[in-house]
């Protein structure tokens, strides 16, 4: 588990840098001060945590302050941790490996959203990290209309030695997936991971090639895809938050996972996301290697943000 919070730690660390550096201190250990709150506020709009969160998280420290004038930093922290994870309470996306498979067709994850969110890189890191819980996976490379996005995904499944089922650049995305279901399932595995396309002429020929790929999903299952994730930029702050609306109303998303959170002093869109649409936020994307996609935990989440050991 320290390593676990280690890697948010590392992972945020513009996030809490940025907010630190606009409180002076306030973490420190010296009291605060009507200005330090100022800075905190601020600090917390730049990082788009949003009106409603900055509001219940300023409005406890400052009760606590008009209680004890002499309040420590690291006592703000902790009461702004506190009410960050009581906002993210229920967001932590759980997944019942152990069910994948047993009904004898594998578990389809459709992995959503624009070009640039990390979506393929995603896909991959997400379906090593199964094989390393002793998981069987099969990627379908369905981003056929990115030029580079199957060679992508091909490079990512030789590297980290995982099967991949994909085509040509400009193929059929629904004729890949239905390949690549026929694979996992006659090769027994628990899962297949889909990789979908991010931009395609208009938002509406990008709907509809989503909604292709789930009807010729759901020849072979009525079920599938059983889990749609939304990958979104977490650099990218209030704007994935719209994404997610958009994504939403069309597909129904069943999970979020947040990447390139350790290059952003805007880590809090995310918590927007959750308070608007409740979606279970599965995991964040906190650095380049494999490994550095970690399952997202409310408590390490707040702690990191606020600077907390």
């Amino acid at each position: 588990m320290f390593g676990l919070f280690k890697k948010f730690k590392d992972g945020l660390a513009k996030t809490v840098s940025a907010i630190a550096a606009k409180t002076r201190g306030i973490f420190g250990g010296r009291t605060i001060d009507a200005a330090s709150l100022d800075e905190l506020e601020e600090a917390l709009y730049t990082a788009d945590f949003g009106v409603e969160t900055t509001s219940e998280i300023l409005a406890e420290i400052k009760q606590a302050y008009r209680k004890d004038q002499a309040l420590q930093g690291r006592q703000a922290a902790e009461i702004g941790a506190a009410v960050l994870q009581r906002v993210l309470a229920g967001a932590e996306g759980t997944l019942d490996a152990k069910a994948a498979g047993a009904g004898g067709n594998p578990v389809v994850i459709a992995m959503i959203g624009v070009n640039g969110s990390g979506k393929t890189t995603t896909s991959a890191k997400l379906a090593w990290k199964f094989k390393q819980e002793g998981l069987t996976v099969t990627l379908a490379a369905c981003d056929t209309f990115r030029a580079a996005a199957v060679e992508q995904l091909k490079s990512w499944a030789t590297r980290l030695e995982l099967d991949v089922v994909a085509s040509h650049t400009g193929a059929d995305a629904a004729a890949v997936a239905f390949d690549g279901w026929q694979a996992a399932k006659a090769r027994g595995k628990d899962f297949l991971i889909v990789d979908t396309a991010g931009r395609l002429h208009t938002k509406g020929n990008l709907m509809e090639e989503l909604a292709k790929i789930r009807r010729v999903l759901q020849k072979h299952d009525a079920a599938a895809p059983q889990h749609r994730w939304l990958v979104v930029d977490g650099s990218l702050g209030s704007n994935s938050i719209e994404q997610a609306r958009v994504f939403h109303k069309s597909f129904g998303l069943t999970g979020l996972i947040v990447t390139k959170l350790d290059g952003t002093s805007r880590g809090g869109a995310l918590v927007g996301i959750y308070r608007e649409l409740k979606i279970p936020i599965y995991f964040l994307g906190l650095g380049e290697q494999p490994e550095d996609l970690q399952p997202f935990s409310a408590a390490n989440y707040a702690k990191a943000v606020f600077g907390l050991e």
